[in-house]
């Protein structure tokens, strides 16, 4: 269903990555560009712009990829990073070169450090991206640690009671919820994302994380089909889980 935008149909897919608008228009001249099985043999043609345009809309014989307001889940796999400079393989090279070309840029929604694996959300939405990072909306996220020193049951305790300072920090941590799993794993569940937060909190008392894996966002948990460093699109139902209301 369309929501009304319209689009013309170079400017449309040269946002999306798929090169210039000179080279989209060489495209639709070769009959490259099917809309509802109809060929588009003209670049400045203005086509309705939907969720649904990967269904309507093929390019060599492949579904276009989705418009604007695109939500990806990935499974990050460990020695990967989040970001757009930083040096070293990124997960941005996981996915098609192409969408590195779309416009508006996709951003991951917060960061995993490059030694942790886990649930990573990208998008192009910038709204949907402010409210699942917003201390307001409180969409909490779920970690499975492993640490180096056992665990003695005092953690949970500390964990929950608004208390814990971080180095160089003066503002205490939110409660967080620690389900002590065996001797050295354990569930911890967050709701702020500070810099490196996990990390720091075992270290603050005394232990080392070794491996640390998040497992959901909100009410999103990570598909149990996507192995390390697959990804796909969200699913409606799946986005409204992240915010809590599926």
């Amino acid at each position: 269903m369309s929501d009304g935008r319209t689009l013309r149909l170079d400017r449309l897919l040269a946002n999306l990555g798929y090169g210039s608008r000179k080279d989209i228009a060489a495209l639709a001249r070769a009959g490259a560009i099917v809309l509802d099985g109809s060929e588009l043999r003209r670049a400045d043609q203005r086509i309705a712009v939907s969720p649904d345009l990967p269904q309507q809309l093929m390019i060599d014989g492949e579904p276009v990829d989705p418009p604007p307001g695109l939500v990806l889940v990935m499974h990050k796999p460990v020695g990967v990073t989040c970001s757009h400079k930083q040096a070293g393989k990124r997960v941005y090279d996981l996915l098609p070169p192409r969408f590195r070309l779309r416009d508006p840029q996709i951003s991951t929604v917060g960061r995993l450090d490059k030694q942790t694996s886990g649930l990573l959300l990208l998008t192009d939405d910038g709204d949907f991206l402010h409210k699942v990072i917003s201390p307001r909306s409180d969409v909490p996220k779920r970690y499975r640690v492993i640490v180096a020193r056992p665990l003695d049951g005092s953690e949970a305790a500390v964990f929950a009671g608004g208390t814990l300072g971080l180095d160089g920090e003066t503002k205490p941590l939110l409660p967080a919820e620690l389900e002590i799993i065996d001797k050295t794993e354990a569930l911890l569940t967050l709701h702020e994302g500070r810099y490196h937060q996990v990390r720091r909190m075992f270290a603050a008392l005394g232990n080392h994380v070794e491996r640390l894996h998040r497992e959901t966002i909100g009410g999103l948990a990570l598909p149990d089909d996507l192995m390390p460093a697959d990804w796909r699109p969200l699913t409606a139902q799946e986005r409204d889980a992240v915010l809590g209301s599926a």
